[in-house]
Order: C-alpha cells, then structure tokens, then sequence
C-alpha cells in the first residue's frame, strides 16, 4: 500500500517543514508494518513536497495514527497536507471501491 501526502510550502517555511517532516517520518518508520518513508520535492514545482510512505497493508497504516504520542508527531505536520485521497493500493486489493460522498 502506498500513501502520498502532498504539502504547498513556501520557500520561507521550507526549514520549519523539513523539520516537521522529519519527526512523522521517524514516527512512521517505528511502526510496525512501515516498509518505507520518503520526503521528497517536486523537480518542477519547488513549493510542492510529498511524504510518501508504502506499507504492508491498510490496517498497518491506519493502527499507525492510533494513540496521544501519534498525534504530537503527525498532526503539526499532516494538518498542512493538500486536502486530497492519499492512499493507493493495487486495484486487486482494492476490490469494490465505492468513493465517500462530496457533498
């Protein structure tokens, strides 16, 4: 399973953002079921970041934002993430995928 997670950050804020981005990763990187944990930048885009993590299966990734010490690490950093879906699976995992209602 694959979650991408896309950040607008101003060049100005880049350091303050690298930080944080650095505390999820090293939270995510100790959870069990965490394959790998990547902060990367657009090469096109340079205000455009990702933090792109693979996991063994949804359930690893969801168990992972379970608890007080989750919270301090992923919150001051995801609360800035683009607004979109995040997660990806390969469509045989994925079976009947019935989207949540955009009202």
């Amino acid at each position: 399973m694959l979650v991408i997670n896309r950040f607008r950050i101003p060049p100005a804020v880049a350091a303050d953002f690298l930080a944080r981005a650095e505390v999820a990763s090293q939270f995510f990187r100790g959870r069990p079921g965490c394959l790998s944990v990547d902060v990367v930048q657009n090469l096109d885009e340079p205000e455009l970041w990702a933090l792109v993590s693979r996991w063994e299966d949804v359930g690893s990734y969801r168990r992972a934002f379970n608890g007080y010490d989750a919270k301090l690490a992923l919150v001051p950093l995801l609360n800035d993430a683009v607004d979109e879906p995040s997660a990806y699976d390969v469509s045989e995992r994925v079976g009947v995928n019935v989207p949540r209602d955009r009202d």
